[in-house]
C-alpha cells in the first residue's frame, strides 16, 4: 500500500512538473500555420525598403533571422545604439526587425521624441538607448504605427510580422500558432530562454499594445 502511495505521489509530481515545463515553454509546443484556421496572411501594400517584399513580410523574415543568430541575452549600452556584438535584450528582436525593413527606430524614435517630448516620459534623451526602451516604442507605436486589438481570441487579427508590446516586454508576432489558433511570439524575455519563438499569448496578462506597421 505504501508502495503504491509512493508512485502514485510520485506520478502526480511528474506530471505537475512535465505541466509546468511545457507552461514555460521548455518543452516545446506543437506549431499551427494560417492555413490550418483558414486565415489569409496579411500582406502591406507598402515596402519600405523597396527590397521587392512587402513590410510585414519583410519584418517577419527579418525577425527570423536575427534569432537565428542567437542573441545572448544582456542589457547593455552601446554608443553605436544598435547592439553589434554577441548580445541583445527584447527590444533588439524588435529594432533589428524594423531596421532591415527600412525603419530605423534609433532615428524614427530619436525624431519623434523631439517633435512629442511631452508624450515620452523621459528627463534626458539619449539617441543611443530611447529606441531600446519598451516605453518608449509602447509610446512612438502609439503614435505612428496602426493600432489593433489586444484581445488573443480575434485570431484572424492577429499575423506574422505584428507587433506585441507588454508592460515590460516586447516582441514580434510569428506566423505560427498554437491549437487554438493563438500565434506565438517571437521574443527574448532572459537569458534562460531556450526557444526564441514561444507560445506565450495566454499566459500573459499584461499586454499593452498591438500593432502593425503597415
Amino acid at each position: 500500500m505504501k508502495k503504491r502511495i509512493t508512485l502514485i505521489v510520485f506520478s502526480v509530481l511528474i506530471i505537475a512538473a512535465l505541466y509546468v515545463l511545457y507552461c514555460f515553454n521548455y518543452i516545446p509546443h506543437k506549431k499551427y500555420t494560417n492555413a490550418d484556421f483558414n486565415i489569409e496572411a496579411y500582406k502591406s501594400n507598402i515596402d519600405k525598403d523597396n527590397d521587392g517584399i512587402d513590410d510585414q513580410t519583410d519584418i517577419l523574415n527579418n525577425a527570423n533571422n536575427y534569432i537565428k543568430t542567437n542573441p545572448k541575452y544582456k542589457s547593455k549600452y552601446y554608443n553605436t545604439g544598435y547592439p553589434n556584438d554577441e548580445y541583445g535584450v527584447c527590444t533588439d528582436v524588435v529594432a533589428f526587425a524594423l531596421k532591415d525593413a527600412g525603419y530605423d527606430l534609433m532615428v524614427l524614435v530619436n525624431e519623434d521624441i523631439k517633435n512629442n517630448k511631452e508624450l515620452y516620459d523621459i528627463d534626458a534623451v539619449d539617441k543611443n538607448i530611447d529606441f531600446r526602451r519598451v516605453k518608449n516604442l509602447k509610446v512612438y507605436f502609439d503614435n505612428n504605427a496602426i493600432s489593433l486589438t489586444t484581445d488573443i481570441n480575434e485570431i484572424e487579427e492577429w499575423q506574422g510580422g505584428d507587433i506585441v508590446v507588454f508592460k515590460k516586454h516586447i516582441g514580434i508576432i510569428s506566423d505560427k500558432r498554437n491549437r487554438k489558433g493563438i500565434c506565438f511570439v517571437i521574443h527574448h524575455a532572459n537569458p534562460y530562454q531556450i526557444y526564441y519563438e514561444e507560445d506565450i499569448l495566454e499566459h500573459r496578462d499584461d499586454i499593452i499594445g498591438h500593432y502593425r506597421i503597415s
